[in-house]
């Protein structure tokens, strides 16, 4: 038993370093992984728990590039407004902090809550709920794009004018959503990638989309940070960080659940449900959320009798392992425990180091060299086709940020067309577009 939880902490200290660099993904690492056992085959007491401490250790620590450069993955990009706000004020690492004790909550429902209860309860919960997938997701489509209300056009003189004015917001929003969505075909009907880079098909858009716009507002905007204090004042209270945590755990479960759905939006629903205006609790609600969205994920693969396969982690693993009952499962729910630990321990080492190194270097070069590193990645796993994805992809991510909406509706890349394929109309609509 000693092996696996080795494992599992290396796999949560590499985790939590790549959570820290800005552009890399844990399902880059994975799915090389995966091509590399396909060809030298490693024992699953040391594969499994080594792939489950790097989701634990990128989920703690991938907020970290959220708030010092800006350059979120899909389960975080809420984190950027609230964590620029601290960052302004010299406390990106408590920050860093509050959202990592979201995560944490996070890892405690998994291990204590969702692991006894799953087994019993998923089964016939699950065979309720599945003939009914596909209006889930679109009715947290609907309620993503009627939730963008209007933002202007209070004032002044009634009319059409003040009508445009006050639904530009919202119409934003939309061309977003079907913008992103029709990106989202595209990348599933016609990839462009090379089918030895499948497992990273969707690595250009995102990038594209959530982690290049903000990188060029950065660059070119005069935006300086003040020095990062290493230790605060008082802390925002046990209250707003379990409200926050609770809410998050939640909001992810459903993610991790629900297909598309990704960690952000779960904690955005969850959010709205208890009606969270305090920014710790918005941070420590979105640290929980996008942590049981990645782990809960991947958990769902062995939970005996069910075998879901939710997330890009738990889809590659299931292509070369199969699951062996409660053993695997009570492997995997130690694994959960031990990396939540040891990626707990970096947190603080992590975010420091990375606020002190984002000092010296300024804002303007660290996101230079962001997006250096962002182009690189993309460049190596997906080559030219991947770029020339990511650079259209990067248009349409500046539309929100260029006129204030949210970037949420860059979701609809993938909630879209999964939505349209769930609902059986998927091949029609990528006809109508000239897909097939």
């Amino acid at each position: 038993m000693i092996i696996p939880l080795v494992s599992s902490a290396v796999g949560a200290v590499i985790g939590s370093i790549l959570g820290c660099v800005p552009g890399l993904h844990v399902y880059n690492l994975i799915g090389l992984l995966v091509a590399f056992s396909c060809e030298r085959p490693v024992a699953s007491t040391v594969a499994v728990p080594f792939v489950v401490g790097l989701t634990v250790g990128y989920a703690m620590l991938n907020t970290v590039p959220s708030v010092f450069f800006a350059t979120p993955d899909e389960s975080a990009f809420f984190v950027i407004l609230p964590g620029q706000k601290y960052l302004k004020m010299g406390r990106g690492c408590e920050a860093v902090m509050i959202t990592a004790v979201g995560g944490m909550i996070g890892i405690l429902l998994i291990v204590l809550v969702a692991g006894p209860l799953l087994p019993r309860v998923l089964p016939s919960v699950y065979g309720v709920v599945r003939p009914h997938m596909h209006w889930i997701l679109w009715c947290v489509i609907v309620f993503m794009v009627m939730s963008e209300w209007p933002k202007l056009g209070n004032f002044g003189q009634g009319g059409w004018r003040k009508l445009m004015q006050g639904w530009k917001t919202p119409a934003v929003g939309l061309l977003t959503f079907l913008l992103a969505g029709f990106l989202g075909f595209i990348v599933m009907y016609r990839p462009a990638i090379s089918a030895d880079a499948s497992f990273q098909g969707l690595l250009p858009a995102f990038a594209g989309l959530f982690t290049l716009p903000w990188l060029f507002l950065n660059i070119v905007s005069s935006v300086s940070i003040p020095r990062q204090a290493t230790a605060s004042g008082p802390g925002p209270g046990l209250g707003p960080l379990l409200t926050g945590g609770l809410a998050g755990g939640l909001g992810g479960g459903f993610a991790a659940v629900v297909p598309a759905v990704t960690g952000g939006v779960g904690g955005f629903l969850a959010g709205h449900a208890v009606a969270i205006r305090n920014d710790a609790a918005f941070l420590a609600s979105q640290g929980a959320s996008k942590v049981v969205y990645y782990v809960l994920g991947l958990l769902l693969l062995f939970v005996p009798s069910m075998s879901l396969a939710r997330g890009g982690a738990a889809r590659m693993i299931s292509t070369l392992y199969v699951p062996q009952g409660m053993a695997d499962y009570s492997m995997v729910i130690a694994s959960i425990a031990i990396a939540g630990a040891a990626a707990c321990l970096l947190v603080s080492p992590l975010s420091r180091a990375t606020a002190a190194l984002a000092g010296r270097l300024g804002y303007r070069r660290a996101s230079i060299g962001a997006l250096v590193i962002v182009v690189l990645v993309v460049g190596t796993f997906t080559g030219a086709a991947g770029l020339f994805i990511m650079s259209i992809a990067a248009g349409i991510g500046l539309i929100p940020l260029l006129f204030g909406s949210r970037r949420m509706n860059c979701l609809g890349v993938i909630l879209l067309p999964v939505a349209c394929n769930m609902s059986g109309i998927g091949p029609a609509v990528a006809g109508a577009l000239g897909l097939l």
